[in-house]
């Protein structure tokens, strides 16, 4: 047992699937900077990062991590890892800065670029081609309520397909629609921060559908072997109690948080349920004939992205809230347990119970978690170390959930551990971490922490325990 290992009390090895993908993953706004470089235009984080009060600290992404100058340094640290894919997601306004119209050679050539340095380095390429970074003039044009933005996203996802087809074999249209519907339009702590329950709705809406369109595309540019995928952040709630108040409370967020999603594109449908709770908000006729046949297209596997629970009970949310027909009758109650500096519970059950249903709910359909992991206060002591033992039990209990789900049936093919690096964490701006990789943003010196250590143990060993 290394020391490492030692505080997690682990007396059992854990072993993997042979070609279990281990994986870290990124997004473009978070980490790459040259945020006016090369014909990149601004998107709705730009914009939004810029807007006094919005962000903490005023921060932005125009450096963040600098990737885009440090591309070969970040590929050597993963490998140096022993991870065998790499998630990152692609700046649609880097590429395609109008949203509309031809790509920018220099734009797709640091993505080629990136991607071969991948390959080189015997890591495959993940691409994600929407981690909530929509060009500016495309949400000045009305953005995700608006339906025509489905369509430039096809013909983006087309343009990205044909320059990378050749390099990258598995392809993830959206990264939580969830986030950029109701974060985004809902109650607007997320860029573009508008706040609509209206627009909330239409928005997630047109992204399945832009899922779905972005999924032919895909299939009509690429080889038959590539695979395509959807991730989403999908909700473990908890009822408060066993009471029917409770009990429907944890219905509407189910509704509205899980199935506005996964019924489109797995079933073809909408929730009857989510229909009915939100009638005074919208009557769906933006909804058009075919249009859940779209969504359904059909994909290869699920991302899954899972980092806490959620307990709610019968009662109100504050306002401005997220949960479009459901802020009037559910309340989120504090779970218990140790938190996260996000102040987010640890509680790794809740991705064996997603797991499991999942399992039970879409059979046949592959799992991959696509982003797990948690933020501490870690910092670079005296010696240049960074011990970050909370983080390292942390995804020790959720890789071991993981293990767990496996050994009950469930079809999961990988983990991507949420983050590689230290980042821009969205409205937080720098002041939270996420990374096993510590930034020194002044310097942009990179400390592999504590954390990334053992993670590179359990790849080099296939699982958890004594190798």
């Amino acid at each position: 047992m290394t020391a490492l290992d030692a505080h997690t009390g682990l007396t059992t090895a854990l072993r993997f699937p042979e070609g279990f993908r281990w994986g870290t993953a990124t997004a473009a706004y978070q980490i790459e900077g040259a945020a006016a470089e090369d014909g990149r235009t601004p998107s709705i984080w730009d914009t939004f990062s810029r807007t006094p009060g919005k962000v903490r600290n005023g921060d932005t992404g125009d450096i963040a991590a600098d990737h885009y100058h440090r591309v070969d340094e970040d590929v050597a640290l993963m490998r140096r890892l022993g991870v065998t894919d790499y998630r990152f997601s692609v700046a649609w306004p880097r590429v395609q800065p109008t949203g509309r119209g031809p790509a920018v050679r220099k734009g797709l050539d640091f993505y080629r670029r990136l991607a071969d340095t991948l390959l080189e380095a015997g890591i495959r390429p993940v691409v994600t081609l929407y981690h909530w970074d929509l060009p500016q003039e495309l949400e000045d044009a009305g953005g995700w309520p608006h339906r025509e933005t489905a369509y430039r996203f096809a013909e983006y996802a087309g343009i990205m397909a044909d320059a990378l087809g050749d390099r990258v074999a598995t392809w993830t249209t959206l990264n939580e629609p969830w986030c950029a519907a109701f974060l985004g339009y809902g109650n607007g702590v997320h860029a573009p921060g508008r706040t609509s329950d209206l627009a909330a709705l239409r928005a997630a809406h047109h992204l399945n559908l832009a899922h779905g369109l972005a999924a032919r595309a895909l299939r009509g540019a690429l080889p038959g072997s590539a695979e395509v995928s959807l991730t989403l952040n999908l909700h473990a709630v908890r009822a408060r109690s066993q009471a029917p108040e409770d009990l429907d409370a944890a219905r509407r967020i189910d509704a509205v948080g899980n199935r506005i999603f996964l019924d489109p594109v797995f079933h073809g449908r909408l929730p009857e349920d989510l229909v009915r709770d939100t009638a005074s908000v919208t009557d769906w006729s933006f909804v058009r004939d075919g249009d859940l046949e779209t969504t359904a297209a059909p994909i290869d596997s699920l991302g899954i992205n899972y980092y806490a629970p959620a307990v709610v009970a019968a009662g109100a949310s504050e306002s401005p809230s997220p949960w479009a027909g459901a802020e009037r009758h559910v309340r989120f109650e504090p779970a218990p347990g140790p938190r996260t500096a996000m102040d987010w519970p640890v509680d790794a059950d809740g991705l064996h119970e997603l797991l499991v249903r999942l399992r039970d709910e879409l059979p046949g359909v592959p799992l991959v978690i696509t982003e797990n992991g948690a933020a501490y206060d870690d910092y670079a002591d005296p010696s240049g170390n960074v011990k970050d033992p909370e983080r390292v039990a942390y995804l020790h209990a959720h890789l071991a959930a993981v293990h767990r789900a496996l050994a009950d049936g469930a079809d999961v093919r990988g983990y991507f551990l949420w983050s590689l690096l230290d980042n821009f964490e969205w409205a937080y701006g720098y002041s939270k971490r996420f990374g096993i990789v510590h930034v020194d943003f002044a310097s942009q010196r990179r400390t592999l922490k504590d954390s990334a250590l053992w993670y590179a143990e359990v790849i080099a060993r296939g699982g958890l325990g004594e190798a």
